[in-house]
């Protein structure tokens, strides 16, 4: 289940943090509109509101937010250089929404995304793959092209995936804003909570302590 329609987005930045504290690990939110807050207060965007949670169960870290709305895999991967400056221990990849949405070739997408994550693997810096869906309007095919390309992609790389990261928002017009795209922050603290655990989980491996 996805959203029903096609919008590309302004360039929406948020920064979250600025500063760092010693021993304070650095997660970057690479993504597009859903990860950068269109249409929500700065403290309301997912990045924000997982930096909250982490923090108030212990961890000590940052989160960078560079989403960016509108963006496709290709320009994740064209920005990828300039969002690792802020040296992070930890990338969440949030991409593909808007590939599926103006039904761009997942071919090129699943290229992109290798790109980004050979990149982040040869700097030795571990990643969270969030997957996408295809709107099922766009027709079997491309939705059978489309979403294997993130679960096929985590298997290859042997990086953690959460499945789908609108899971129990996406359709849901309590979670989302009147534009039906994009999520409240009620919506966002739903996702907040469903990837928690994997986050969590990247935490501690980097610092068993």
């Amino acid at each position: 289940m996805f959203l029903p329609s096609l919008m590309l987005l302004p360039v929406l930045m948020a920064g979250v943090v600025s500063g760092c504290e010693q021993k304070t690990l650095t997660i970057l939110a690479l993504g597009d509109s859903l990860t950068a807050g269109y249409g929500l207060a700065a403290d309301e965007a997912f990045p924000v509101q997982l930096e909250t949670q982490l923090r108030m169960r212990g961890y000590r870290v940052r989160l960078v937010n560079a989403g960016v709305s509108g963006d496709t895999t290709e320009d994740g991967l064209r920005r990828l250089e300039s969002s690792l400056r802020c040296s992070p221990d930890l990338v969440i990849v949030e991409l593909g929404a808007n590939d599926a949405l103006q039904m761009l070739d997942p071919r090129q997408a699943k290229t992109n995304l290798i790109m980004i994550l050979s990149r982040l693997q040869s700097a030795g810096i571990p990643v969270i793959l969030a997957g996408m869906k295809a709107p099922p309007y766009l027709g079997a095919a491309y939705v059978a092209s489309f979403d294997p390309i993130f679960p096929q992609l985590a298997e290859e790389f042997e990086v953690p995936l959460y499945p789908f990261f609108l899971a129990g928002v996406a359709g849901k017009p309590e979670l989302n804003l009147a534009d039906g795209i994009h999520p409240t922050a009620a919506g966002i603290r739903l996702i907040v909570t469903n990837i928690l655990p994997q986050v969590e989980q990247e935490l501690k491996r980097l610092n068993p302590e």
